[in-house]
């Protein structure tokens, strides 16, 4: 007889990257997110690791949503041997058309600007994974709507509910077993209620064993960025130079433009030219136009004289002349180029150009990881180590406070807080030890739920609730 299902927490347990969580039930395994590590180089050199499971044993991935941590190790796992089926919502599969292809190009542009420029221990450079990895894995790709149950692996059925974290973004609803299941359901990343754009995340009824994200599971986030969005522009304005901001191409960059338009609007500041120096973030922002049934706003609004996500001299940056071109101009300016840690991609010639001239302003708008360039400048660094040349900070850095796409402690808790009936155990996964440990003890002070702190590789039996009625 075969026994009950099992966890394994591969990823995101007791760091906030590389989401990846593995079920086995009756000899079918099931993978929850498929994310790479992003980071610190320790968590970074586990990319590079054999897995500890066979690829070709897992029958189906089953996404949260599109983001790099909890998707981008799926053209590694392809390369490993995998050949099921990659399961997600219609808006995450078009994400992951760009978002995919984008990695493995800057990979391979990394890998050869290290083996020209020398700066590499490994004789040649090699990327983690190339295009040829990509488009296997995009071919892998099945879409379904929200709310509505779909087969998975043996008997094992999934549902997704939209999150509001970026486009497309759901928690998994797994159902594991026939004719009484046992409910694994998975938060993703939880999104933030009363936003702009996004609709508030949807509650899910009743789990026996819950994940929960905690990335921001020890704080708040402050009430209106709007303010001190415009307290950092004029001030940036004043001193004649340029703000770069280092941004997620993903609901980050649509967000912060979204804000612009609105203070342009009120007259709360001028109207700069903002450049979109991120192919990426120029196709999702399409992509954001075009999937309106997860707005906040009107679709009728994107046919009007203006664009809800588009400021008034706003500048899409397609080429690398136009984007080098920048580095040429003066003046007050935004320029909002990936990636959002500073990790990667184009911000970094903009940075290596201007972090050296005290009128530069630096505004970072989202959580900057351990072991990041954007944490090292958050943390008042001196220099910062780009293309191999240590470059000197004389630039203003700033954060930019209250636009994280993550629910903060309060939001997690009411999202939480409408449970129908409580979990059997909530695993706490997708945070550094410190903010799971505080939103820990909160769900058992308030909840009086059993919760614990996912471990890394961590195997638990799944079971269910036994004190709900049959």
């Amino acid at each position: 007889m075969a026994g009950p299902p099992t966890l394994q927490f591969l990823g995101a347990a007791g760091t906030v990257t590389g989401s990846k969580y593995l079920v086995k039930h009756r000899g079918q395994q099931v993978m929850l997110d498929c994310g790479l590590f992003q980071g610190l180089k320790e968590l970074r050199l586990r990319n590079w690791m054999k897995p500890g499971y066979g690829a070709r044993e897992i029958a189906a991935v089953v996404l949260s949503h599109a983001h790099i941590d909890h998707t981008g190790y799926l053209p590694l796992l392809v390369k490993h041997g995998f050949r099921g089926r990659i399961h997600c919502t219609a808006a995450t599969e078009d994400l992951l058309e760009i978002l995919l292809p984008d990695s493995a190009r800057l990979q391979e542009e990394d890998t050869e600007r290290s083996n020209q420029q020398g700066y590499t221990k490994h004789k040649p450079a090699l990327p983690l994974f190339d295009m040829n990895d990509v488009k296997a894995t995009l071919k892998l790709l099945d879409t379904h709507p929200f709310r509505k149950e779909f087969p998975v692996a043996g008997d094992m059925r999934a549902t997704f509910r939209p999150m509001g974290h970026i486009l497309g973004s759901a928690s998994i609803d797994l159902a594991i077993g026939k004719p009484d299941p046992l409910r694994l359901v998975f938060s993703g990343d939880v999104g933030r209620y009363g936003r702009p754009i996004l609709r508030d995340p949807v509650s899910v009824p009743e789990a026996d064993v819950l994940l929960v994200e905690s990335t921001y599971g020890d704080r708040l986030h402050a009430d209106d960025p709007m303010e001190a969005l415009a307290e950092i522009i004029n001030d940036a304005v004043k001193r004649g130079g340029a703000i770069i901001v280092p941004a997620f191409a993903v609901d980050r960059t649509q967000e912060l433009i979204w804000c612009i338009n609105q203070l342009e609007l009120q007259n709360r500041i001028p109207e700069l030219p903002v450049f979109i120096d991120s192919p990426m973030a120029i196709e999702v922002t399409d992509l954001y136009s075009r999937h309106t049934a997860e707005h906040n706003f009107e679709a009728s609004l994107f046919h009007g004289d203006r664009n809800p996500i588009r400021s008034a001299r706003q500048v899409m940056i397609h080429s690398r002349d136009e984007s080098k071109e920048l580095n040429g101009m003066s003046g007050p300016m935004i320029v909002i180029a990936g990636s959002g840690m500073a990790t990667g991609g184009r911000v970094l010639h903009h940075l290596a150009a201007r972090l050296g001239d005290p009128r530069t302003t630096v505004m970072f708008a989202g959580f900057q990881a351990q072991g990041t360039r954007g944490r090292s400048l958050e943390e008042g660094a001196k220099s910062v180590l780009i293309h191999g040349r240590e470059v000197p900070v004389h630039a203003k850095i700033c954060r930019l406070h209250g636009l994280s796409a993550h629910a903060d402690q309060n939001e997690l808790m009411r999202w939480l807080g409408e449970f129908q009936r409580p979990p059997a155990h909530c695993y706490l996964v997708h945070g550094e030890p410190s903010a799971a440990a505080v939103l820990a003890k909160r769900i058992e002070d308030e909840l009086d739920w059993p919760v614990s702190v996912a471990q890394d590789q961590q195997v638990v039996t799944l079971t269910k609730n036994a004190e709900w009625p049959a």
